[in-house]
């Protein structure tokens, strides 16, 4: 009896170490599990976020996330400017400052405001250059959603930005 005792205190101290340590994870993880917050509308899991300085595809991804985190953050300025300097090809700045004079809107965005969200995905390559579809989202005051497609053009050569344009 003594040794069922002592195996039970035994069993039930690792049970409660293990459910500690799996109550530290869930606290530290910062996800919502609708099972212990009785929430249905957490995500099943943390998106992942990687990227590889030699992708093409990547860097343009980079490059709308900062361009982006910018325009909402502090506005078109110096770093903006900056940002374009260092992802965007000679050619293709001096075509924005036209088509900016010419639209009054941001030629990168291809609009006066800031987005809620962007997505890049690869779309095709060829000849030295890599295509890829860049998908903004909008949300204006009345909460509706409305997307921006664009299809933007990168040299493989140097992985800069060659030519934007809208995606129909």
């Amino acid at each position: 009896m003594a040794k069922s005792g002592t195996r039970r205190r035994v069993t039930l101290s690792g049970v409660a170490l293990a459910t500690g340590a799996l109550v530290a994870v869930t606290a530290t993880s910062g996800v919502a599990h609708p099972e212990s917050s009785g929430r249905t509308d957490a995500p099943a899991a943390v998106p992942a976020r990687s990227g590889a300085p030699t992708s093409t595809v990547d860097r343009v991804a980079d490059f709308y996330g900062a361009y982006i985190d910018v325009l909402f953050d502090t506005g078109k300025g110096r770093l903006a400017h900056a940002l374009r300097s260092h992802y965007l090809t000679a050619g293709l700045r001096q075509s924005l400052v036209r088509w900016e004079s010419a639209h009054h809107k941001d030629g990168v965005l291809r609009v006066k405001s800031v987005p809620t969200a962007w997505k890049v995905v690869y779309n095709d390559s060829a000849m030295g250059h890599c295509w890829t579809r860049v998908t903004l989202t909008w949300q204006d005051s009345g909460n509706h959603v409305h997307h921006t497609r664009l299809l933007v053009q990168s040299d493989l050569a140097t992985r800069l930005i060659s030519g934007i344009k809208a995606d129909t």
